[in-house]
């Protein structure tokens, strides 16, 4: 069995309908899904807030590469467009693990090297998982509590919004 995680995030458009993109990309492969965050943009900071949320997936017949093409499917079929790095998006799907599967090739850094620093996608992750660890970094709740503060409380829920 073939198990990943999936961050989601969207900043323009209907940024809920987007996240439930990927979800139906994943299909049935779906195990967990997190509830709803918003989030300040990070990188590049002069853009719309995103909506995040992590998945955890499984699927016996999927290798870490063909999380990257579900990934990359379900940003196509939200129209992504790829023009500024850490630009607004219609729907980005990081592969953030898979398995205990590590990977430096360019297209697919596992784990994803940024999971570490984003409480975007820590928090909700230990929603779904409370005893989740980065393969080579630790427990995420670790991680989570060696985030400043700021960064921690960045990240608000969003219980009016549902993606099941």
């Amino acid at each position: 069995m073939s198990r990943a995680v999936l961050s989601l995030g969207s900043n323009l458009g209907d940024r809920l309908a987007y996240l439930r993109i990927a979800l139906d990309t994943v299909g049935p492969a779906l195990v967990a899904v997190s509830s709803v965050y918003e989030t300040k943009p990070w990188g590049v900071e002069d853009q719309p807030d995103f909506l995040n949320a992590v998945c955890v997936v499984e699927d016996p017949a999927r290798d870490h590469w063909a999380w990257l093409e579900v990934a990359q499917a379900a940003e196509q079929a939200a129209g992504r467009v790829r023009e500024l790095r850490w630009g607004p998006r219609t729907l980005d799907v990081d592969v953030v693990t898979v398995d205990a599967v590590t990977s430096d090739d360019p297209r697919l850094l596992l784990p994803h090297p940024g999971t570490p620093d984003r409480a975007s996608v820590l928090i909700p992750w230990l929603e779904i998982e409370p005893d989740a660890v980065l393969l080579g970094r630790g427990p995420v709740a670790d991680l989570l509590r060696a985030l400043p503060e700021d960064d921690k409380n960045g990240v608000v829920p969003r219980p009016d919004l549902r993606l099941r």
